[in-house]
């Protein structure tokens, strides 16, 4: 039977089997995958089919993506496979096109199949965000986003081969460009990647004859006036300082105009050449909200109840990044949680267990979280922290990090493997290989493939 057939014949089978509920989770990130993951634990066989589609087949934990680019954790580690953690759930490496609520059809696609319908009792949204673009000349051809696994190993071959060019290069203007590097966005993102790489990069160097630390040149562009507003501004200066003390140039109140080409124009007036150039000013609901008939804000935001349901509409709950979700411990009228980890994975729970309340005639409970702090790395052994109103920098703040997020990565298995690859390298030293075949695997073999045809004998 051709992949088509498959894909009917697996949305038949859950129709096919039986009477229990069928829980359709669209989204295997935080949210997804935490919901799922509980849901498994603590429903009773039979008691519901859950079902998770999700067009990768893992779950990324992005606290990390950091710690991947600059080497610090192997990026295998830094990923879940759904299918080792959901044993007992229904999982379709796929995405929902849309979703019929009032039918109770979400339309699915696979690679290499029809879309087809897939039917549902309970709908979980949580498809998570994307990056929030502008319109800026020169973004979408010459843009580096950093939001997922693929984003980071590939700044991160980028950035080396950016050395070795510079390196290799006499032309004095394209070494310049070469070795100056922009990021876009002063929230938690931006500031690791931007210190993470930097860090990278001047370990790196030292194995270029050629190059100094002191050519490169490393700009954060950020439009407010100040960076990682989720902290106070005394922490938020302390980052700045000491990020200029790495000579790391901060440009605060400050808009990208333009970068066509890598010929990057600021709102300042400056104008330079960059061959890097990252974004990562914020995030936005994913699209797939609008494709569906569920009530939304002006944000383009599921409007959910405090206790995670969608508001008004019978069998359909959301959380995280995607869904706009009352913050019942903030004193602003109309306040809602942010697009943080530390949200979803706490929304996760509370709608996992209110799913369970709900099959089993019981009442769920609101979803209220005061924000414990926030903890960021600022390269190897830096880092700052503020966590339930305890302000630590350097060392301690690093350590802080690397604690709280180990103990939130899912399954032993992982935890374990990012521990190994920290103690490793307390005794070795970083790895600062470019891999940038994997960027384009099949070139040299095409390149080989048509040389062959071109000579071979016409008949």
């Amino acid at each position: 039977m051709g992949p088509a057939g498959s894909a009917a014949d697996f949305a038949g089978s859950l129709k096919s089997m039986g009477d229990n509920p069928h829980i359709l989770i669209v989204g295997g990130g935080y949210v997804g995958m935490y919901t799922a993951y509980r849901l498994q634990r603590k429903l009773s066989r039979g008691e519901a089919t859950v079902t998770v589609v999700e067009p990768q087949n893992n779950m990324t934990y992005q606290p990390f993506l950091p710690e991947a680019a600059a080497g610090s954790i192997e990026p295998r580690h830094v990923v879940v496979p759904l299918r080792r953690v959901l044993r007992g759930c229904k999982v379709i490496t796929g995405m929902v096109l849309g979703v019929d609520h009032a039918r109770r059809v979400a339309r699915v696609a696979v690679t290499g199949c029809e879309p087809f319908d897939l039917a549902y009792d309970i709908l979980v949204m949580a498809p998570g965000s994307v990056a929030r673009t502008l319109p800026i000349p020169g973004l979408a051809e010459f843009g580096i986003g950093f939001k997922n696994l693929g984003e980071a190993i590939y700044l991160r071959n980028h950035v080396l081969s950016r050395l070795d060019f510079a390196s290799s290069t006499r032309d004095p203007d394209r070494r310049r460009a070469a070795l100056t590097f922009v990021f876009v966005g002063g929230g938690y993102a931006g500031i690791e990647a931007f210190a993470e790489l930097e860090d990278m990069a001047r370990y790196a160097v030292r194995y270029y004859d050629e190059l100094s630390g002191k050519e490169m040149r490393w700009v954060l562009v950020e439009a407010a006036e100040r960076i990682l507003p989720e902290v106070s501004i005394g922490m938020a200066a302390y980052t700045v300082r000491r990020l200029l003390d790495r000579g790391m140039d901060i440009r605060l109140g400050t808009r990208m105009e333009s970068m066509v080409d890598g010929h990057v124009v600021l709102s300042d007036g400056e104008r330079f050449d960059a061959d890097t150039v990252v974004w990562t000013a914020g995030v936005k609901a994913n699209p797939l909200v609008g494709h569906t008939d569920l009530p939304k804000d002006s944000r383009d935001r599921l409007v959910c109840d405090a206790e995670l349901r969608v508001r008004g509409v019978d069998g359909a709950w959301g959380a995280g990044d995607c869904a706009a979700v009352p913050d019942l411990t903030s004193d602003q009228p109309g306040a809602t949680c942010g697009p943080s980890a530390q949200h979803a994975m706490r929304q996760a729970r509370r709608l996992a267990d209110n799913l369970v309340a709900v099959l089993r005639g019981g009442t769920p409970r609101p979803y209220r979280h005061a924000y414990a702090g926030s903890v960021a790395t600022l390269g190897l052994h830096r880092g700052v922290a503020e966590v339930y109103g305890v302000k630590l920098r350097g060392f301690p703040a690093w350590v802080i990090h690397r604690t709280y997020h180990v103990s939130r990565m899912p399954t032993f298995n992982r935890k374990t493997r990012v521990v190994a690859d920290w103690s490793l390298a307390l005794f070795f030293r970083r790895e600062v290989v470019s891999l940038g075949q994997i960027q384009q695997p099949r070139a040299g073999f095409e390149a080989a493939a048509r040389s062959s045809l071109s000579r071979a004998p016409r008949t």
